[in-house]
């Protein structure tokens, strides 16, 4: 069962503003990334579904999170289908992400009160998930679909859609203020947080610090939000 409600659980990621997303086989090395990213002032975090024994990981994840991180949220990412969406929800996932929009996934979160942020690249697609109960509406691949162009144009006759751009958004002022300039509502960002370099090398004072000066440039680049939200 989640730690977080899915109330709980959309407040917190709005308020930070970007979601750190990360994939290490090792169960160990992978919660050295968690503790680098959570002593870096982030509070969600999206642990990505790639490989075999994956969900093995998170559960180990899962299981530090309520012994030494009690307010981290954690949640997975790249989740294809309704089973595998079944399965880290009973692990204690308290959100799902998706590459695309699966009405399967949407409807085995709703049931269980768990944030789905699918995949989408088309303004039906952002509508279909809206009408499925969507809150955030991933937006990927991020630059692909349109960059920061597309959100404002979503957002034109929309105000209400809440957008998450992943793909192509970069842990830089000029990238985090073009995208929340757009009216991104958060960011998800990977490898560019999170260096595989620096994993491999165990430079996780490194992360850390990349970590707080995301935070600190999400505030800059979008005050009117982070009000919102406080």
């Amino acid at each position: 069962m989640a730690r977080f409600t899915r109330l709980e659980t959309l407040v917190v990621m709005l308020r930070q503003g970007f979601v750190p997303l990360f994939f290490e086989a090792d169960e160990q090395t992978a919660a050295l990334v968690l503790s680098a990213v959570s002593a870096g002032g982030a509070r969600v975090v999206e642990f990505t579904h790639r490989g075999d024994g994956a969900h093995e990981v998170f559960a180990a994840l899962e299981r530090t999170c309520r012994a030494d991180l009690p307010q981290t949220v954690l949640g997975v990412g790249s989740v294809p289908d309704a089973g595998t969406a079944s399965l880290y929800i009973n692990l204690g996932a308290s959100f799902v992400v998706s590459s695309t929009l699966s009405e399967d996934v949407a409807a085995v979160c709703n049931r269980r009160k768990i944030p789905y942020l699918p995949g989408c690249a088309t303004p039906t697609e952002v509508a279909r998930a809206e009408e499925l109960g969507v809150e955030i509406v991933k937006v990927f691949p991020g630059s692909a679909a349109g960059g920061p162009g597309f959100i404002s144009a979503v957002l034109g006759p929309s105000r209400w859609t809440r957008l998450m751009p992943t793909g192509g958004v970069s842990p830089t002022r000029e990238s985090l203020s073009a995208w929340f300039g757009a009216g991104a509502a958060c960011v998800g960002l990977g490898s560019q947080l999170i260096p595989a370099d620096e994993v491999r090398a165990g430079e996780w004072d490194a992360i850390a610090a990349r970590v707080r000066e995301v935070t600190d440039l999400v505030a800059e680049c979008r005050p009117a939000l982070k009000e919102e939200w406080a």
